[in-house]
């Protein structure tokens, strides 16, 4: 491949790996780099036997693409990579002719995708445009309502000007509690829709802030520990919002510790950058990643899959909003917000993109 094709490759977000007739690599763009935990000059000249363990289905595949003259994919491959867990992948081979080349000469381009990472970024894009329905339509249900809760709210402070008998305010005012609560609720609903104000901040003084109110909130019952990559650049986003949104994931960790049946338990506040990122169908060089984790029971697998819907709540007395505003947010930073859970590990992990020349 020419130079100016193999540097198109350098901005994809899948895994190549080129390697000529003899299999010995030639060329991995920067996805690969990441995935395989190497560089490009640790790998270049390698064989693919000697860089993966375990490869004898991949290079099945390789031999049927090349024999067949035609693209081929595996969909389940394992692969063991030196000193590292192994990988489960997905790998399209595909022929690549080298112009005036001899025959037999043909490099073969692989291309490696994470089979979990597939899953998670197919769900995430379902989350986001059913989030972006549901936005809509709390929106329109919130309106609605606002109006009717201020003439239930009104009549129900004069009838309490008028009622003689001591004993029935108390009636009147329930009514205006609750018809309180419920405006909180509706003006919470419609705050997402506020377009962010950005500025440059650094990450770490949001986590900070939030780390600071947890533990005010919640005192010794709950353990905050921080891992913070120091190098991590300045972010363009709106400082309250990020606040708001990382302070209602946190806050659900402290809640679901505080309530489990394990004491003293533990939060981890975790960033790094990472590279070569999608977000919100855009593609980034760099993203800053926040991993919020603890040790508390876990989401019950009944509200994975709509742990972001409005209203709804694992917990009781809850409002099911903190996360719905929280992935609002995010989603209005052109960020992303997913999460895995099992019973004394959950991760929830919020990507933000950093806006730089280039990017796109």
């Amino acid at each position: 491949m020419t130079p100016a094709a193999l540097s198109g490759l350098d901005l994809l977000a899948t895994a190549v790996v080129l390697v000529d007739a003899g299999f010995a690599v030639r060329y991995v763009n920067p996805a690969a780099e990441n995935l395989f935990e190497t560089s490009i000059k640790n790998v270049t000249g390698a064989s693919l036997n000697n860089l993966f363990s375990d490869s004898a289905v991949l290079m099945a595949a390789i031999q049927y693409a090349r024999v067949n003259n035609c693209s081929y994919t595996e969909h389940d491959l394992e692969l063991g990579v030196s000193g590292h867990a192994r990988l489960h992948l997905s790998c399209t081979v595909t022929p690549v002719e080298i112009s005036g080349g001899d025959p037999g000469s043909d490099e073969l381009l692989l291309e490696f995708r994470h089979i979990q990472q597939q899953l998670r970024i197919a769900r995430e894009e379902r989350i986001l445009d059913q989030s972006q329905a549901n936005r809509e339509l709390i929106r329109n249900l919130a309106h609605e309502i606002k109006n009717p809760l201020g003439g239930i709210r009104g009549a129900a402070q004069l009838l309490d000007r008028e009622l003689e008998r001591p004993s029935l305010h108390e009636y009147t005012q329930v009514i205006m509690k609750e018809a309180d609560r419920l405006q909180s609720l509706m003006d919470r609903l419609l705050t997402p829709h506020r377009l962010p104000q950005p500025a440059q901040l650094n990450l770490h003084e949001v986590l900070e802030r939030v780390r600071s109110l947890i533990l005010a909130e919640y005192g010794r019952g709950v353990v905050i520990h921080r891992d913070y990559d120091v190098s991590l650049p300045l972010l363009n986003g709106d400082k309250e919002q990020l606040i708001q949104a990382t302070l209602n994931v946190v806050r659900n960790a402290a809640q679901a510790i505080a309530g489990g049946e394990r004491r003293g338990g533990e939060i981890t506040l975790r960033t790094r950058v990472v590279r070569q990122v999608t977000l919100a169908r855009r593609r980034y060089r760099h993203a800053l990643a926040l991993e919020i984790t603890d040790t508390g029971p876990g989401i019950p697998v009944t509200l994975q899959e709509r742990i972001f819907h409005p209203l709804v709540s694992g917990r009781e007395g809850g409002s099911g909003l903190g996360l719905t505003l929280a992935q609002n947010f995010v989603t209005q930073h052109h960020g992303m917000i997913f999460f895995e859970s099992v019973p004394g590990n959950t991760v929830f992990t919020i990507l933000l993109p950093v806006e730089e020349a280039g990017n796109g």
